[in-house]
């Protein structure tokens, strides 16, 4: 389908359980006050919001065995991952705002589940700072917020690795990671190892991001269900400060825009999420207005008809 004839879901995420600040459950509240919904809405699109999730509070407890609050992690990933299997069922294109990055732990599963029963090859671009790709032996932190990559290709306790119902979820050629300046040295070795294809900041500035961007979206086909994970911190801090974990050196505002249009130009994009929004370091909500506006411009707002 267009994107202008898409029936869109949003599914509130309200929590911080995988993170190491408070503050990002406050996401999805400060996405609609930025006007997600209408603003798609008037890109012609049938928007439902679903309301907020539902689970466990943030008990704010130090790591056992290597993660933090492992079991409440658990119950917010199977809701997301329930309730977007659904509306992917549905025929509704579902957008997940979070909360912290660990939620993509349930919407990725969910999506790669709807591609296995509907025979489509899933591309999953991951616009991040961080590679997301610690396990319990290399995790400085324990945070599950930085393990969701890791967990979705198989390397994670069984609690996480099992949602889906298929183990592995997915494999590491299914992402291709844009944006990437912070990566903790275990990390490095293990994503090198597993082979994940990653355009860090010094790539994209060596090339630039269209070149990046060509080949990120190089096989991308009719057959493609093209799913966004939005990390926030993609973006340069001086232009989005609304987030935990603010690393220097991103993408900024039209190289942004440019890779948000270029993923429309494909017309393959069938899930998003939005994630690691923290309001508590925001100023006027300037960082989820921008996101909006990235979002609009992920489903087709560009400078001239195209």
């Amino acid at each position: 389908m267009s994107p202008l004839t898409r029936s869109v879901a949003l599914v509130g995420v309200p929590t911080d359980i995988g993170a190491g600040h408070r503050g990002s459950s406050m996401g999805p509240e400060a996405l609609r006050v930025a006007r997600l919904g209408e603003r798609l809405a008037k890109r012609g699109m049938h928007v439902v919001d679903r309301g907020n999730l539902v689970g466990p509070l943030n008990p704010w407890l130090p790591p056992t065995d290597g993660y933090r609050h492992l079991d409440a992690v658990v119950a917010w990933n199977t809701a997301v991952h329930d309730a977007v299997h659904a509306e992917l069922a549905a025929g509704h294109l579902p957008i997940m705002l979070g909360g912290d990055h660990c939620l993509a732990i349930g919407s990725i599963s969910a999506v790669a589940r709807h591609c296995r029963e509907t025979g489509k090859k899933l591309r999953v671009l991951w616009l991040d700072a961080h590679a997301d790709f610690n396990t319990s032996q290399i995790t400085p932190s324990g945070n599950i917020h930085g393990m969701p990559v890791a967990c979705l290709c198989g390397y994670g306790p069984d609690v996480l690795t099992h949602i889906g119902g298929t183990v592995p979820a997915t494999s590491p050629d299914v992402f291709r990671q844009i944006g990437i300046r912070s990566v903790d040295e275990g990390e490095k070795r293990f994503v090198h190892e597993v082979g994940i294809d990653i355009y860090d900041m010094r790539y994209i500035d060596e090339i630039g991001i269209k070149a990046a961007m060509e080949e990120a979206l190089a096989d991308v086909d009719a057959d493609t269900h093209l799913h966004v994970s939005f990390d926030v911190d993609f973006l340069d801090p001086s232009i989005a400060p609304g987030v935990g974990t603010t690393v220097r050196g991103g993408p900024n505002y039209r190289e942004a825009q440019l890779v948000m249009e270029m993923i429309a130009d494909t017309g393959r994009v069938g899930s998003l999420d939005i994630v690691e929004l923290n309001p508590a370091f925001d100023k006027r909500n300037q960082t989820a207005k921008l996101a909006v506006d990235l979002v609009e411009s992920l489903f087709g707002k560009s400078t001239l008809m195209r």
